[in-house]
């Protein structure tokens, strides 16, 4: 009972003691992640997604968008539970690109409450980073989201080792859809066999699809029977 009493007390102590304070409106929030209820609210969830690309669909009649029927990209499923809005876009830059680090658990906790329990597959592999923009930038912000998944559930398997980043490529951003798969081709090299393995790609956003595309196309030449991608956010249509 006194173990119990402790756990309670304890976090609202320390609370008081040195609140917390919400990383996109700043006002003091309780718990241990620096985002308040309101701020939270206000992220948008990916609610009716295609099945294969998890783009956002206006209804559920139908499991997957036109270009996934037409054109169906070489990984199997992307698993992104939330859209990229405004306030999503604020914490993956900081996180991203202004050293943030301490925002990864609030992400994977994002990542976690609308995904309590994660599809079964044998490694999750973070998409690497070429070493001299990782060297620059001090991290991976993909393998330290792997690694919080994995404090959540202890028996996922985060291999770092299985995908290589062949060159450097250029920023993306702004790059339309054939510029940015040009920018990856032949990007990525699999450095160990994965016959019949089932391989969940670590990402932060989906855009075009270009990176997961290519990420996939070199898995499954190297013998992955199933990859999928799991992200934070996927970009809605262009005008949506």
């Amino acid at each position: 009972m006194t173990l119990i009493v402790v756990n309670r007390i304890l976090p609202a102590l320390l609370g008081g003691l040195f609140p917390n304070h919400c990383c996109l409106c700043q006002w003091r929030c309780p718990g241990a992640q620096p985002l308040c209820d309101g701020c939270r609210s206000e992220l948008l969830a990916n609610s009716v997604p295609c099945q294969r690309c998890a783009l956002p669909l206006a209804t559920s009649s139908s499991a997957l968008c036109g270009a996934c029927l037409q054109h169906p990209p070489d990984f199997d499923r992307v698993v992104a539970p939330w859209l990229y809005g405004e306030y999503l876009a604020y914490l993956l830059r900081c996180w991203k690109f202004e050293g943030e680090q301490r925002l990864t658990p609030l992400l994977a906790g994002l990542w976690r409450q609308q995904v309590p329990t994660p599809p079964e597959v044998d490694a999750i592999v973070p998409v690497p980073l070429h070493w001299l923009r990782q060297w620059r930038r001090g991290y991976n912000q993909a393998e330290l989201l792997a690694r919080a998944l994995q404090q959540y559930w202890p028996g996922l398997v985060v291999d770092t080792g299985l995908l290589l980043r062949n060159r450097p490529t250029r920023a993306q951003s702004g790059m339309n859809a054939l510029q940015r798969s040009r920018n990856l081709s032949e990007a990525f090299t699999a450095r160990n066999r994965c016959a019949n393995l089932r391989v969940a790609v670590v990402d932060d956003v989906l855009t075009t699809g270009a990176t997961a595309g290519e990420v996939a196309r070199t898995l499954k030449n190297a013998g992955a029977s199933h990859v999928e991608i799991w992200c934070l956010a996927r970009t809605p249509s262009p005008g949506d």
